[in-house]
């Protein structure tokens, strides 16, 4: 290519650059794109997972260890036909409870530094 031809679509570019800053429908393609897109996503629907993604470690994490207590005493249960199987399988899934609190109380101290060192 040589210099004229580059100097061509120089200036070519430049004219249409030119002409598009020029064109007074712009802005307002620009504005009703935006109010678009915010009136789609505002209309979106609010699904479980966002929902359970609001919800604080703190809470989900022990309601994780509920769950793994209870099937834990459910398993002992029918393993160990006694008394003492219900009570050392409330025993676990309480320990498991105390545990996810503090895990969760964890997770959301990490989540809270790394928003504060954004």
């Amino acid at each position: 290519m040589s210099n004229s031809d580059q100097e061509q679509e120089r200036l070519r570019r430049l004219r249409d650059r030119q002409i598009a800053d020029r064109d007074p429908h712009i802005k307002q393609r620009e504005f009703y794109r935006q109010s678009n897109q915010r009136e789609r996503s505002a209309a979106k629907p609010y699904t479980l997972a966002e929902a359970w993604a609001v919800i604080p470690h703190l809470w989900k994490t022990p309601f994780y260890a509920l769950l793994l207590g209870v099937v834990l005493l459910l398993v002992l249960t029918s393993l160990w036909i006694s008394f003492w199987a219900w009570v050392v399988g409330g025993a676990a899934t309480l320990f498991f409870i105390i545990i996810g609190f503090l895990v969760g109380q964890a997770l959301d101290s990490r989540d809270k530094i790394r928003d504060l060192t954004k």
